[in-house]
């Protein structure tokens, strides 16, 4: 019996249900058992009609432009596929629906802001509630709340939430985009009276960000929007939208920043509403998320509650994540509770923040904080503060004269729901919590755009992305995620080309060129970020349009790059000669570059790490990274070539392949010896110069042992930092050096990354000892480039990689390279062909290999003896003897 598609998706976000746009793209999973269908069969219904069935071609079941006429507003559609062969139609596939969104063209709503009698100033301002009270009738078949706000907001009809999503809108560039939510709300609308309220507060709009909590510039007036739309069973409508006729009042929540925190107070009233101001404020055209809607993914009871003091308990949550804590017992009335979230404890076991304090540009010290506050009216209340969100693993309560029940403290996991799509498994424990702290430290910073860190912060820097993201297409389904964060890449792009460090930048540094920020933008392994990810995303799921969207973006800022390898120059070769030489035009030396970041320090003569940017920050701004800067332009110019091809750009794609060919040339005279070395001799510049193939053949195997040599001469210890770590044990790898590639993976003492589950770590560190030896924190405990290392279990000790030149998974290989002290590993990748499953057992002298192809794929299997087989279709299984067996 045939089997039939499954696994229909749209190409969009959503919370209780998919919501798209008017041409939504269609994909599915071709059935299992049908090695090669011959084509694919789709009908539809629009608001339960049928409409006339199409045909796909053959192989082509990713990202299907719509196919039929372009759908109106509100519209619920349902549809199904069919596969079939020489043999006859496969069963149809199971019903996938969606509902389009309210399309911006189609709103009517007016914008609506808070009545705001004073400014208590940025970090301190309360939220307001607006309201409206409407009549529904009987006899209610539906209803959609539709909404969006310039702040974060929470919408209630009759006292229920609408719909699971928090932290709506989500974090945009609100200059450009702005997405709407659209919930279920049919089962709160009743016959009669009913209350539509919207919660709103500062959010990302105008809240305070970054590590010097400055104000968020993308407006100083607090918006909403909203349409709730009933339909009624006798065919009739009904919309209720926001207008003047809604009222403000300020709200229980006396203070509410997503950085430092919620403070409500449940013995406020209701207080006298005053009229809205109406269309107040500015807003780009309402648009609907390809982002998977961020929730409550998990809640957590506390692991222990220990007493400190007087009032005072710490909360050990056993989990460093991002969140909140929810309260269920406040205590009688008037009991104020205060929760301060850090990430660490001090010797005396009190919670210690000070790791994540800072020092503002004018040398003012910002304490961290993250800090809510709940005072009890004795109602029974439940404090959850959802218009904040924290980093934490541990909390401090203090509470005065009343006590504190240890089961009425719960975590609330946030992030992104981001669906599953790897796992990894083996017999060390040791590698299975560093692929578990890895993974919980990105979910940890995938909180509707990707963090660098949930605490100090909370930006989306480009350079963490860039280097986590071919990480995370084989964890999870970052398509979505990723293109909405690329969109607010291209909104914050400069003028000149240049993209921010970090998007969306609430500093608006595109507005603001002569910022100090302005100066260090433009960043080699920051701004590529802009190529690099739509690459990925394109290999690993196929979605050529990722990279038609995003192409005048990736070519403005390799254009920038390019003229500025042509017209600025290192201070340090204007001295060596007072002309460039042929080869400097293509060397990127002369602005701003973060350069390597994040090696680990070297000590002080008492074994104390040394900072040399806080040593002399002049001479690491001023340092010559032209190596950095032209190693990245050649991987970006070489990639766009690669793009322009894929687009069917011809001209552009000969013209970049001989650009980047005179940049790699370019390095190759400026930063390497004859001998193989480079002008750094740097671990991370080798691994670099290796793993973006700027090395000529004939050098790399010196190259490779000049890298060997730097690592053994450090302890058989790393030292790559922020840019190199995710690329060293593949290099080592690659070069015939897996043995040490293991050493380095299975090293304990610092810098390495078994020593920071020695040390305790729950998510990856930002330095590399993020705690050192007297137990002392430095720096985020949650800051998850560095844990780009577990790819290499997914794709060497596991041995599942794509094939090179392969989108989508169309083909795949399995070389496993298992280590001696490991005796099975197994993983899943959920790939848009299907899922691929690995096993391999060595049982003695040998090794069973087992790999699960699905449909409209094919394999190569690479034993560790050197032995291969090509795989179609189904279950393979193998058993060959172990390098050296006799």
């Amino acid at each position: 019996m045939k089997n039939a598609p499954y696994d229909l998706r749209v190409d969009s976000g959503g919370d209780q249900f998919a919501v798209s746009g008017p041409t939504p793209r269609l994909s599915w999973k071709p059935p299992s058992g049908m090695a090669r269908p011959g084509g694919y069969e789709l009908r539809l219904t629009v608001d339960g009609e049928a409409r006339p069935a199409v045909r796909a071609a053959p192989g082509r079941h990713r990202f299907l432009p719509w196919p039929w006429a372009a759908l109106r507003s509100g519209r619920q559609v349902a549809w199904q596929v069919r596969a079939d062969d020489a043999t006859g139609p496969s069963p149809w596939s199971e019903w996938h629906t969606f509902e389009v969104g309210l399309l911006d063209q189609d709103w009517r709503a007016r914008w609506i802001s808070p009545a705001e009698p004073g400014d208590p100033g940025h970090g301190k301002r309360p939220a307001h509630t607006l309201t409206t009270r409407f009549e529904a009738r009987a006899g209610v078949r539906s209803a959609r709340l539709y909404a969006t706000a310039l702040g974060v907001y929470e919408a209630y009809v009759n006292g229920e939430r609408a719909g699971t999503a928090v932290l709506s809108p989500g974090s945009t560039s609100y200059d450009r985009t702005l997405y709407a939510q659209a919930s279920d709300v049919t089962a709160a609308v009743r016959a009669g009276g009913n209350l539509l309220e919207i919660l709103l507060s500062d959010g990302w709009y105008r809240g305070q960000v970054g590590a010097f909590r400055l104000p968020a510039g993308w407006g100083t007036t607090l918006g909403a929007r909203a349409e709730l739309h009933i339909a009624y069973g006798d065919g009739s409508r009904q919309v209720v939208r926001s207008d003047e006729t809604w009222t403000s009042t300020r709200s229980a929540i006396l203070r509410a920043d997503l950085m430092d925190g919620q403070t409500t107070d449940f013995r406020g009233g209701p207080g006298t509403g005053r009229p809205v101001l109406v269309d107040q404020v500015e807003a780009p055209a309402i648009d609907w998320s390809p982002a998977p809607a961020v929730r409550v993914v998990e809640s957590r009871p506390a692991l222990r509650v220990e007493r400190i003091g007087d009032g005072r308990w710490i909360a050990d949550f056993g989990r460093n994540t991002s969140g909140w804590i929810a309260l269920s017992d406040l205590g009688p009335a008037g009991t104020r509770t205060v929760v301060d979230h850090g990430e660490h404890l001090g010797p005396d076991g009190d919670l210690t923040t000070t790791h994540l304090d800072s020092v503002s540009p004018d040398g003012q010290l910002v304490p961290f904080v993250q800090r809510d506050e709940a005072v009890s009216a004795g109602r029974g209340e439940t404090f959850e503060p959802r218009h904040t969100v924290h980093g934490f693993r541990y909390a401090r309560l203090r509470r005065d004269g009343a006590p504190l029940d240890p089961a009425s403290i719960t975590m609330r996991v946030v992030h992104t729901d981001l669906r599953r799509t790897g796992t990894f498994a083996c017999d060390d424990d040791g590698l299975n919590r560093l692929h578990e702290i890895a993974d919980w430290s990105f979910r940890g910073n995938a909180v509707d755009v990707p963090t660098d860190c949930p605490t100090r912060e909370r930006l989306a820097w480009t350079g963490d992305y860039q280097v986590f993201a071919p990480t995370a297409t084989r964890l999870y389904d970052v398509l979505g995620f990723s293109r909405k964060w690329l969109r607010s890449v291209r909104d914050d792009q400069l003028p000149d080309g240049r993209i921010a460090n970090f998007s969306p930048d609430g500093r608006r540094v595109k507005h603001h060129l002569d910022d100090r920020l302005a100066m260090m933008t433009g960043s080699a392994g920051w701004g590529d970020a802009i190529v690099a990810v739509p690459w990925e995303l394109y290999e690993s799921y196929g979605d050529r349009d990722v990279l038609t969207e995003n192409w005048e973006a990736m070519v403005r800022w390799v254009e920038w790059a390019l003229e500025t390898a042509r017209t600025a120059r290192h201070a340090s070769r204007t001295e060596r000669s007072a002309e460039p030489l042929p080869h400097e035009r293509y060397l990127w030396d002369g602005s701003f570059h973060w350069g390597e970041w994040s090696e680990p320090k070297p000590k002080a003569a008492d074994g104390t790490p040394v900072d040399p940017i806080r040593t002399d920050p002049v001479a690491w701004f001023m340092a010559d990274k032209g190596e950095v800067g032209t190693a990245f332009l050649y991987r970006s110019t070489s990639t766009l070539a690669r793009v322009a091809r894929v687009l069917d750009r011809t001209e552009d794609a000969a013209r970049y392949s001989e650009t980047a060919e005179h940049v790699r040339d370019a390095w190759r005279t400026e930063f390497l010896a004859p001998d193989g070395r480079t002008a750094g001799d740097t671990q991370a510049g080798y691994v670099r110069a290796l793993s973006l193939g700027l090395v000529p053949d004939e050098l790399r195997t010196a190259a490779a042992a000049r890298l060997v040599e730097l690592i053994r001469a450090a302890g058989t210890h790393l030292g790559t930092g922020f840019l190199a770590t995710r690329d060293l044990l593949p290099v080592l790898a690659r070069t015939g050096h897996v043995d040490l590639a293991y050493e380095l993976l299975f090293r304990r003492t610092a810098p390495s990354w078994l020593y920071m589950l020695d040390r305790g770590a729950t998510t990856i560190w930002e330095d590399w000892e993020g705690v050192d030896g007297n137990g002392d924190a430095h720096d985020s405990l949650n800051h998850y480039s560095k844990g780009a290392v577990i790819r290499f279990l997914h794709t060497h000790t596991l041995g599942l990689r794509q094939s090179p030149g392969s989108v989508a998974w169309e083909s795949f290989e399995v070389a496993p390279i298992p280590h001696p002290s490991l005796t099975w590993a197994r993983g899943t990748h959920e790939s848009p062909q299907g899922t691929i499953a690995v096993e391999w057992r060595t049982t003695g002298d040998e090794l069973t290999l087992t790999v699960d192809v699905p449909s409209a794929t094919t394999a190569r299997v690479v034993f560790p003896d050197g032995t291969a087989e090509t795989v179609a279709t189904g279950t393979f299984r193998a058993t060959r003897p172990l390098p050296g067996a006799r």
